[in-house]
């Protein structure tokens, strides 16, 4: 049986075309979809979209791929991620609280709406703390917090700026990470390969320079990271986690993820990982329609 997969994209990047030609390797159809292109009828659903057995989604855009994947879903159509993963995954206070509610240890979270309370949590927590926007990527506007001097110019700032992600202060303790963090992928509940990154500024994601090298997936490692992917709904999910005196800690949960940097470094067909899934959903699509 020969499924249709949809992919959703903007700019390709090395993923897509590896995700592509996996896909095209495998024999099934895949329709792209350009999401700088196309546009959604709400009262009318899209055919091309509907003869998919299921799209997966590599928007970078995270407004484009909730908006889109919550149409999608509503019209029937299966999507990888679907779309609950990804509005928790993409917003990391409903991802810290998903952790927390599943039990997963996470570094101390505080939330305040108001320059005052902001202050006030920042202090009753004790610098430094780590400012973050709840919705980001790449390690973009995060911000060491060392004294209150620089809390009171960062939040006049945020409220100055006054954009919806800057109405909520989202306040993380700040954790020693000596240098690295890891990161691990887990596809439909299989933590598949994990990596260092290494660099010697206190963000550590790749985007920014840090340097990937290959962790192995230790049982305790393993565990937390499935339980870190099931408290979000599952899918294909990549888990941020940081090594402290007390053990291991899930920091974030991210649903589009880049890999292109953790193929050869791991060892691990991580494309083909994720097309075994996607093929998986389609076909299960396809058989009970």
């Amino acid at each position: 049986m020969t499924i249709k997969v949809g992919m959703l994209q903007s700019r390709v990047r090395v993923e897509e075309k590896l995700l592509a030609e996996e896909l095209t390797r495998r024999g099934v159809e895949l329709i792209r979809f350009d999401d700088r292109e196309f546009t959604l009828d709400l009262l009318a659903p899209d055919q091309h979209f509907l003869a998919c057995d299921v799209v997966l989604e590599r928007c970078i855009n995270h407004l484009r791929a909730l908006y889109t994947l919550r149409i999608l879903n509503d019209w029937g159509v299966p999507t990888v991620n679907m779309y609950e993963i990804a509005q928790i995954c993409g917003d990391k206070l409903l991802t810290t609280a998903a952790l927390v509610r599943a039990g997963i240890p996470t570094p101390r979270t505080m939330v305040a709406y108001t320059e005052e309370s902001g202050i006030a949590a920042i202090e009753q927590m004790g610098y430094p703390v780590v400012l973050k926007p709840a919705v980001g990527s790449w390690g973009r506007l995060l911000s060491r917090v060392n004294d209150r001097d620089a809390a009171e110019a960062l939040l006049e700032h945020k409220v100055t700026l006054g954009s919806f992600h800057h109405g909520a202060f989202y306040i993380q303790e700040f954790i020693e990470k000596k240098g690295r963090d890891i990161r691990t992928f887990v596809v439909d509940g299989e933590t598949i390969c994990g990596i260092y990154r290494t660099s010697e500024h206190w963000i550590t994601n790749t985007a920014r320079g840090a340097v990937a090298t290959n962790c192995p997936i230790t049982p305790e490692l393993d565990d937390l990271s499935r339980r870190a992917a099931e408290a979000v709904g599952g899918g294909v999910v990549a888990i941020d986690l940081f090594e402290t005196g007390d053990g291991l800690m899930v920091n974030e949960v991210n649903y589009t993820m880049e890999f292109r940097n953790s193929i050869h470094t791991t060892g691990v067909d991580i494309p083909a990982k994720i097309v075994d899934y996607v093929i998986k959903v389609g076909e299960q699509h396809a058989a009970s329609r």
